[in-house]
């Protein structure tokens, strides 16, 4: 039987981060304009802060994060991996066996239809089921899966590309689910480089 998310809440780990990041990305910068006289505590601050608002993020590519982003749906991750310049390894319908799928319910779907979404999971449950007993392959059979599939993502990309992600995702034209993890990603990116975030 599939099991719906409410039994199971998404996890966002935050599996690596580059050490000292503002450092590494002031290094970095600072080599652009051979001003390393200039290095000194915390001169990375105002020094990252200036660089973003002039438009110099480049030196932002030398930081990378990496996520780990379990119990979301395959419909959030087609849209996080649209962000190409990222690494990603996910989880895979052609391997893993789904004929006990778990899945998201959205938030937007009324309390008096969550009987009626649950049954519609159950019975697709069943179709993979159907396929994968008549001798198809889990990689076939996945074809009658739905979006709402629960799936675990890790997703790698440098700080530039995180602001990219971020402030497309965090708009309130973004789907709520990804706004959501994006959201906590962001906190999460904050609180470990304030400085290349705080604009976000």
């Amino acid at each position: 039987m599939a099991v719906a998310q409410d039994t199971k809440k998404c996890e966002i780990e935050l599996i690596a981060i580059t050490p000292k990041a503002e450092k590494v990305i002031e290094e970095a910068a600072r080599t652009c304009y051979l001003s390393f006289d200039k290095i000194g505590e915390d001169s990375e601050k105002g020094f990252i802060r200036r660089l973003i608002k002039l438009g110099h993020e480049s030196p932002l590519e030398h930081a990378y994060a990496t996520f780990r982003i379990k119990n979301c749906s395959r419909a959030m991750t087609h849209q996080l991996v649209r962000h190409r310049l990222m690494a990603i390894s996910q989880q895979s319908q052609r391997y893993v066996n789904e004929e006990h799928f778990e899945y998201v319910i959205p938030e937007t779907i009324q309390q008096e239809y969550i009987d009626d979404y649950r049954n519609d999971m159950n019975t697709i449950q069943q179709m993979y089921s159907k396929w994968r007993d008549r001798g198809l392959k889990k990689e076939d059979a996945r074809y009658v899966l739905p979006n709402a599939c629960m799936s675990e993502i890790v997703v790698s990309a440098n700080f530039r590309e995180w602001r990219h992600i971020l402030k497309t995702r965090l708009s309130m034209k973004a789907q709520w689910e990804i706004r959501n993890i994006c959201t906590i990603i962001r906190q999460i990116l904050y609180k470990n480089a304030e400085n290349c975030f705080d604009d976000v």
